[in-house]
């Protein structure tokens, strides 16, 4: 219970009541009239809504009264030095330069460090704050505040505290919701105490980039196999003597060429690396921005988090997520879950400062006691508001998180990819693992006949062992996960545009995938533009706007007009008192903020029973208990003092339900007497009869009662534990009398029919999940298209009964759940899934938290969705609209599609090009491959990162939407893209081979080779340049190949319009020209360093007209029926195992084991001593930075941190200390997917995309 009394005493139990309403207003539109801040910004904006709701109502316990027994809370008797001492290493918080505030971030950071009322009690309490941190309790911080030029002492803060005293503010200001703008505010408080943004995560920058890139275990072979070549071509064209007439050797020229197209490979893959980190970076920034209410200069006005100050004022409602750490002001039934700080899995209650201080004084303070409100923690019930004392890297959470920043979580499809990149990879390893053999053995063999010198004979095994590297670096397909990221990363930048803000990127992958989508009803299918239409005033007297059926029914004029004085007054408090909304400014016009429900009903007062400003109204009221809005009772009430004494308790809440709870209705509601009578049935037959005709025809259905008492709490009923002036809600909630019925109109959004039809047409089966009745969820559903003939409608409490059996047999025809709680949501995600359904869930409570977390994918409401079901949430609806689920599906889809039209292409260049590479050089007289290292090098760059950019930036069309989700079972490849890749493979190999086989035949060259007396110069050296000339036709005619089946891979059917939408897709269209211009460009000037000749115009037409034709081979292959290459490929592949298996056990036993030894035994510990020896350094930096982070932040029993678990990453030196509070928690380390409270993942793993906090990272022993 709460006392309104601005110049009261401590020792004051009831307040003077006002002469008139304008007095009181003047008398008390501040607690502190003589204050500067009050004195200048005045009116009436000043007042909290939370002053009218402070009871007078005397307390079982008297403060003045001396015979109180004295109690000892934990350092009670410290000194202010001993309470305030800094810890060891965190002096340099302690220490402050010109410093206009009494307090520096080091002793603010005592009093949670571990949690402290001695601290507390040093500062002189929550007055002390206030004086010292040069803010008000009421107003808050100024708008116009910049620097401070007036200095306060620590010894004014609390001599300030010792002469004043009174509570502050519980409820939201009235005053403007629109943005402040900062940026030139504050600068002292920035200066001492920082603002509330963590210093981001160094991004690597692009030198460590492009060296990662060259790291690459492959590539660095290559590097080195083409340094040797380079040197040994160097020595062969300066260091040996040549006759007179020979041409200069140019050997050099391939090793050059080498290195420089690894150079160009690293610069790509850098330079997209970085491209994509800067994507991310920009994403998580707007990820975790969001607006809190704040108090500034008296009006509440929505902040962003980053903005919050020390010595702001911010409002805590139930569902918050709190910004920053600081002390309660003042609240009613606070709770906070502070596990996902402390440890502390029981909710904690939080005592208003102003309370926690007078115990103090009156020593009757215990360790119970406990204002003190921790970053990072929820607010699971209650209303407040609360001081910040500490933000950002001072805060108790910005702390933990400091040492929690992680990389990324790779996505399931990255994970899939990577290890179908890593087999096809051993394939091609296996290939050219064979190849080098091969060649060895024929290069060994034909040593006693070579004539060539050492250095020549040392190149050409060079050129051997070159060719098998190339080989592993064309069959490794590393562009397979980059091709995911690159899609994701598209996807999710477009969707933001699209109003999805996507939190976790593996929720972008799976949506497209969804097979189910639980939605919430208000918000997301409607408008959540209420309006009421329609009510019941007592037992008898109707009133609608729309729905008049009969004479009975009275315009809403006639029906007000009606009314007596008292019914009026009855109806405003239960309108105006009974509310959380509040009146503010959006848009420049002056409204009502909060529930729209409840707005809607402060609109109906407003507008019918005359109510003035929200703040008038509640000013001269007496709030003695209030009772949040519970989604499992479906109700909300207040308890006021009217003058005479009377306790009365106002419920409003869902018809049905309050309808069961009345006894007793007002039948007269035109007598200035409040006229009761007994609920008879007829009376309730026909009120129920309202409340189905309302709920048939769509509308909210709302219901008000009240029940008056002579003392509160009232006699003989249940108290709240540790709070003897509460009552148990319901212990009370029984026998009360039915005032009104009102019918609120939600209209649907435009456009919700058609995206409800439109997935559905997509396999995906809709679903309302809604509190509101059974009736007008039906309705609602039958209008949005989601609710037909054959599909069931159930309520929450009748469905959570059914057993397990049941529930999935009744699942796939259940399309409504009316009346249904959260755990209701959750027991239906969980069921769905359990049947192998991908579920897709809306939630915007608190309570929706665990549904959220356990769906597929989860969706919170941007604007109505709570902080705790934001964080719970995969994908945040900026707009709250279901029509932005459908664009989440089709986007979802379109990276799903990307990666496999990239894996279709890839594959077949991969299979193509090795076998290509593997039989031309086998049979090759001097080993050489038909596509030289540079050249492979060239189309490696092609599959691996152009082909990615061009196939994964195509955005989804409504087309994407006319096919059923993909089984979670589903193979990466299908049949379908199967049949592309071997049909293609073979088309290109037949071209190539035939070319390379036959085409020095049917080409003319060799008639012109014979032409020449054999044996001589001009003969030898006509056969070389028309060899040249004919590997140039076959490497361009290969790549042209690639780049038409580029165009194929745009669909994934069996449609044959590849071109369709390609006009709208310019990075395919800009990737595509940068690759033809580079194949002309190399083909032109490339020359020795690709091994290849300018071709002329015929032969340009060869290349083309082999290539070209792979587009009509594609719509040949598009109509060959999946079910008849299904078969084949079945029969094929049982084959392929037969063979493959005895190839692969000899291999392993014979080629990877020995080679995996090897490099075990030497290359590895030659690779880690250097690592280490190069990082040394930066590590001892790193481990001290976070033993200092340890000591600064783990003071034991404040957080939870006292005698933790302790695991070791020997590699890394550190020790990951993890909070005990809750003994199952140490298990959550290794469980990535970690939920609400739970610890994330150690360092040393990839943690979800998602701040968590719960480890400290401190010096190994």
């Amino acid at each position: 219970m709460f006392l309104f009394q601005p110049e009261a005493s401590a020792s004051d139990t009831e307040a003077t009541p006002p002469t008139s309403k304008s007095e009181h207003h003047r008398n008390f539109s501040l607690q502190v009239p003589t204050s500067p801040t009050a004195i200048s910004l005045g009116g009436d904006t000043l007042r909290s809504r939370a002053n009218s709701f402070n009871s007078t109502a005397e307390t079982t316990r008297s403060r003045a009264n001396s015979d109180v027994k004295r109690t000892r809370f934990e350092g009670d008797e410290m000194s202010t030095e001993e309470a305030l001492r800094p810890d060891k290493n965190n002096e340099k918080d302690f220490q402050v330069d010109n410093s206009r505030f009494a307090f520096s971030p080091g002793q603010l950071n005592k009093t949670l460090n571990p949690k402290s009322l001695a601290a507390y009690k040093a500062f002189g309490g929550i007055r002390g704050l206030e004086k010292g941190l040069q803010t008000d309790l009421v107003a808050g911080l100024s708008q116009d505040e910049t620097s401070i030029t007036q200095s306060v002492t620590f010894e004014e803060a609390v001599q300030y505290a010792k002469s004043k005293a009174g509570p502050g503010p519980i409820y939201p200001q009235e005053g403007t919701s629109s943005k402040s703008d900062i940026t030139s505010q504050y600068s002292d408080r920035r200066r001492i105490f920082k603002d509330n943004r963590l210093p981001a995560k160094k991004s690597l920058s692009i030198w460590k980039l492009f060296w990662n890139a060259f790291n690459d275990r492959i590539l660095l072979i290559l590097t080195a196999a083409a340094i040797i070549s380079l040197a040994l071509g160097v020595y062969e064209a300066v260091g040996k003597k040549r006759d007179p007439g020979d041409p200069p050797s140019l050997d050099w020229v391939e090793g050059l060429a080498i290195e420089v197209a690894v150079v160009i490979v690293v610069l790509v893959t850098g330079l997209n690396d970085y491209r994509r980190e800067k994507q991310f970076v920009a994403l998580n920034e707007k990820k975790e921005d969001r607006q809190v209410k704040a108090i500034r200069s008296g009006k509440s006005i929505l902040i962003s988090v980053y903005d919050v100050m020390v010595g702001d004022v911010l409002h805590l409602e139930s569902g918050d997520s709190i910004p920053a750490d600081g002390i309660l002001i003042d609240g009613h039934g606070v709770r906070c879950d502070e596990s996902s700080v402390t440890g502390e899995s029981d909710a904690m209650k939080k005592t208003g400062g102003h309370e926690v201080w007078a115990r103090i004084m009156e020593q009757t303070a215990t360790n119970k006691l406990d204002p003190f409100i921790i970053s990072g923690s929820k607010v699971l019930e209650g209303v407040g508001t609360y001081l910040v004392t500490s933000v950002g890297v001072n805060s108790s959470f910005g702390k933990i998180m400091m040492s929690l920043q992680t990389e990324n979580e790779d996505t399931p499809l990255q994970v899939k990819l990577a290890k179908m990149a890593n087999w096809i990879g051993y394939l091609g390893t296996s290939a050219a693992g064979l190849l080098f053999f091969i060649l060895l053995f024929r290069f060994l063999a034909g040593l006693s006949t070579n004539t060539r010198s050492p250095a020549e004979r040392g190149s050409q095994f060079l050129d051997i062992l070159i060719v098998a590297i190339t080989i592993i670096v064309v069959a490794v397909p590393e562009g397979l996960p980059v091709a995911v990221t690159l899609a994701l990363s598209f996807a999710t930048k477009r969707m933001l545009k699209e109003n999805n803000l996507v939190r976790h990127l593996r929720a972008c992958e799976t949506m497209g995938n969804a097979t189910t989508i639980c939605s919430d009803k208000t918000g997301t299918l409607t408008q959540n533009k209420m309006t009421v239409v329609a009510g019941v005033l007592g037992s008898s007297l109707h009133f609608s706007r729309d729905l008049a059926k009969d004479d009975e029914v009275m315009s809403f004029t006639a029906a007000f007009e009606r009314l007596s004085t008292n019914i009026k007054n009855l109806l405003l408090q239960s309108s105006a008192i009974n509310s959380t909304a509040f009146e503010g400014e959006e848009d420049g016009k002056m409204t009502f903020i909060g529930s729209k429900t409840e707005t809607a009903i402060l609109t109906l007062a407003k507008e019918q029973l005359g109510m003035g400003p929200v703040a008038e109204e509640r000013a001269g009221v007496e709030v003695v208990q209030l009772i949040p809005f519970d989604s499992d009772r479906k109700c909300m009430g207040v308890v006021i003092r009217l003058a005479s004494g009377v306790y009365r308790l106002l419920v409003k809440g869902a018809a049905e339900i309050l309808l069961a709870k009345a006894t007793r209705v007002l039948t007269d509601v035109s007598h200035e007497t409040l006229v009761k009578a007994e609920m008879t049935d007829s009376i309730r037959t026909r009120l129920t009869a309202d409340i189905e005709d309302y709920a048939s025809h769509s509308l909210r259905t709302i219901a008000m009662l009240f029940k008056d008492f002579p003392q509160w709490p009232p006699a003989g009923a249940a108290i709240l534990e540790g709070d003897p002036t509460m009552a148990v809600f319901d212990d009370i909630f029984d026998s009360m009398t039915f005032l009104s019925l009102l019918g609120i109109q939600d209209p649907l959004r435009e456009g919700v029919a058609l995206a409800v039809r439109r997935c559905q047409d997509a396999g995906v089966v809709v679903r309302m999940v809604t509190g509101d009745n059974i009736t007008t969820a039906t309705a609602i559903a039958i209008q949005c298209g989601i609710k037909n003939e054959s599909g069931l409608v159930m309520e929450g409490p009748k469905f959570r009964e059914l057993p397990d059996d049941k529930m999935d047999q009744i699942l796939p025809r259940l399309q409504v759940l009316a009346r249904s709680s959260p755990d209701d949501k959750r027991i239906l995600v969980s069921r769905l899934k359990h049947l192998g359904e991908t579920v897709a869930v809306t939630g915007d409570g608190t309570n929706d938290g665990p549904a959220l977390k356990i769906a597929d994918v989860g969706f919170s409401m941007g604007i109505a969705g709570t902080e705790v079901a934001k964080e719970a949430s995969a994908i945040i609806l900026l707009d709250d609209n279901f029509s932005s689920i459908v664009k989440a599906i089709m986007w979802g889809r379109s990276v799903n599609d990307a990666v496999s039209k990239f894996l279709q292409f890839q594959i077949t260049v991969n299979i193509t090009a090795v076998v290509l590479a593997f039989i031309s050089a086998v049979s090759s007289s001097d080993f050489n491959p038909v596509l030289s290292a540079v050249q492979l090098l060239w189309v490696n760059l092609i599959m691996d990162t152009f082909a990615a950019l061009a196939l994964a930036t195509d955005a989804p069309t409504e087309k994407i939407l006319n096919r059923k989700p993909t089984p979670k079972s589903a193979p990466l490849i299908t049949t379908n893209m199967w049949k592309m890749i071997i049909g293609q493979a073979v088309y290109q190999l037949v071209v190539t081979f035939t070319l390379y086989f036959a085409g020095f035949s049917f080409l003319g060259y060799q008639s012109r080779v014979n032409a020449l007396a054999p044996g001589s110069q001009a003969h030898s050296d006509l056969d070389e340049l028309l060899h040249t000339e004919l590997d140039t036709i076959v490497f361009n005619t290969f790549v042209w190949m690639q780049i038409f089946n580029e165009f194929n891979n745009r669909r994934l059917d069996n449609k044959f319009n590849i071109f369709e939408g390609v006009h709208r897709n310019w990075f395919f269209i800009i990737i595509n020209c940068i690759m033809v211009g580079g194949q002309v460009m190399i083909v032109f000037v490339g020359g020795l360093a690709f091994s290849i000749k300018r071709i002329d115009a015929v032969q340009w037409g060869v290349c083309i007209g082999c290539a070209a034709p792979c587009l009509l081979w594609a719509v040949l292959l598009r109509c060959i029926p999946d079910k008849h290459a299904a078969t084949f490929f079945s029969f094929v592949s049982k084959i392929w195992l037969v063979v493959a298996r005895p190839v692969l056990k000899v291999l392993t036993i014979f080629f990877f084991r020995p080679v995996g030894k090897v490099w075990t035994t030497f290359v590895s510990p030659l690779g880690r001593f250097v690592k280490r020896t190069f990082s040394r350094k930066r590590k001892g930096k790193n481990i001290d930075e976070a033993d200092m982070e340890l000591k600064s932040t783990s003071s034991a029993s404040g957080l939870g941190l006292g005698s933790s678990p302790v695991t070791t990453d020997e590699e890394a030196g550190v020790v990951i200390v993890v909070p005990d509070a809750k003994p199952e928690m140490s298990g959550a380390l290794n469980n990535k997917d970690t939920s609400v409270g739970d610890v994330p993942p150690t360092s040393s793993q990839s943690a979800n995309d998602e701040d968590l906090p719960g480890i400290t990272l401190t010096k190994a022993p």
